[in-house]
């Protein structure tokens, strides 16, 4: 299926339509996300054999670009939940099926939540300051704070991860699970009010000893780097569909831009249009060749993780430099479109002024500038000696 039959345009300005005042209340996207699931949209990556679309990541991607284009916030929530089933199928695809039940409970209409980030922690993936007990049944119990928890409202599951600091003989041991909406032992605050991806509505998750059974735990790996797949799937899915949002994003900005600079007029010119001033001009083709340099890698990385390419190495420098590419080229394609706009785009309300505020979430998310340069530099020159 492709983007336009998923997210057909009635939905998409019915979305659009509603993004305004989810932001200025500061409310979750209710109503989008029941129109997204009757739609199968939160079944992307679900087989078409149990109902879903059967996407692959590059397709799933272009229907995440789509999306931000009507409600960024709505996109980089629904996110968290794509990331959880796109892991589960890269797994798949890879010949590991320890997530299979993920993507048949997606089928059966759950929402997953992506419960890993931590403040303080610039290990990501690699580390984690919540505590993972060991529960003497195979099963662990989790003590930590969780940040940037989107989709709090609506999660049915949430996967999460600790550290059991003895195993490995003291080296430490990483340990992944989910946990259910009815599982006991944690607590979502009311702490959401941010400058924009307001109604994503990622508030903070403080697990408070919340158990997680041995059927529920799906991984088990050591302290630091490591090339377990379940690494690679994530940080494919999570970097790529963050990607598409902001390129969704970058893809709305232009579009307003353009359509305000033709309808503006020049009081010096004669009323003429401000599509016909020179400086205007410079400006909207900055940002459209901004745009045309974004889409092919989003299209061509996000290929190469469907078709099992082997870029060795170099697949995670690919991945970071996707995500950063996208982020900053979006923030600097809204700031042309709100030059090209004027004023009025400086105005509480304007759809300018909201993907400005939006798009400026892009630097917060994993793998942020420094990492992704630090990444990238020792993919091409080795790490820095001591």
């Amino acid at each position: 299926m492709s983007p336009e039959e998923l997210l057909p345009d009635e939905l998409l300005e019915r979305i659009r339509a509603r993004a305004a005042g989810y932001d200025r209340d500061n409310a979750f996207f209710h109503e989008d996300l029941q129109e997204l699931a009757a739609a199968g949209y939160l079944k992307l990556f679900v087989p078409a054999s149990d109902g879903g679309a059967g996407l692959g990541l590059e397709a799933a991607a272009q229907c995440q670009r789509r999306l931000a284009t009507a409600a960024p916030a709505t996109a980089l929530a629904v996110n968290m939940h794509l990331v959880w089933t796109g892991v589960a199928h890269v797994l798949a695809a890879r010949g590991d099926h320890s997530l299979g039940f993920v993507l048949e409970e997606a089928a059966q209409g759950e929402v997953f939540a992506f419960g890993n980030s931590e403040a303080g922690n610039d290990s990501v993936l690699l580390d984690s300051r919540t505590v993972a007990k060991p529960t003497g049944d195979g099963g662990y119990s989790f003590s930590g704070t969780k940040i940037f928890t989107s989709l709090s409202p609506a999660w049915t599951r949430l996967g999460i991860f600790g550290k059991d600091a003895d195993a490995r003989d003291g080296a430490g041991e990483l340990v992944h699970g989910f946990i259910t909406r009815e599982t006991p032992g944690y607590r979502i605050l009311d702490d959401w009010d941010t400058l924009g991806m307001r109604a994503s509505q990622s508030a903070t998750t403080v697990l408070e000893g919340v158990e997680v059974p041995p059927e529920r735990i799906f991984r088990k790996l050591p302290v630091g780097p490591n090339a377990d797949p379940l690494v690679f799937a994530i940080f494919a899915c999570f970097e790529s569909l963050l990607a598409a949002v902001y390129t969704g994003l970058g893809e709305r900005a232009l579009a307003v831009g353009v359509e305000t600079a033709k309808r503006r007029t020049s009081f010096k010119n004669g009323g003429r249009s401000y599509a016909q001033d020179p400086d205007i001009r410079w400006k909207v083709a900055d940002a459209a060749m901004a745009m045309d340099n974004l889409y092919p890698q989003l299209a061509s990385v996000t290929a190469d993780v469907d078709a099992l390419a082997d870029h060795g190495s170099q697949w995670f420098p690919k991945l970071v430099g996707l995500k950063v590419n996208a982020t900053e080229t979006a923030r600097r394609v809204v700031d042309l479109a709100i030059r090209v706009s004027g004023g009025s785009s400086y105005f509480r309300g304007s759809e300018l002024e909201r993907l400005y505020r939006d798009v400026l979430a892009g630097m917060f998310h994993p793998s942020d500038d420094e990492s992704a340069h630090n990444t990238v530099a020792n993919a091409w020159l080795g790490p820095l000696e001591d």
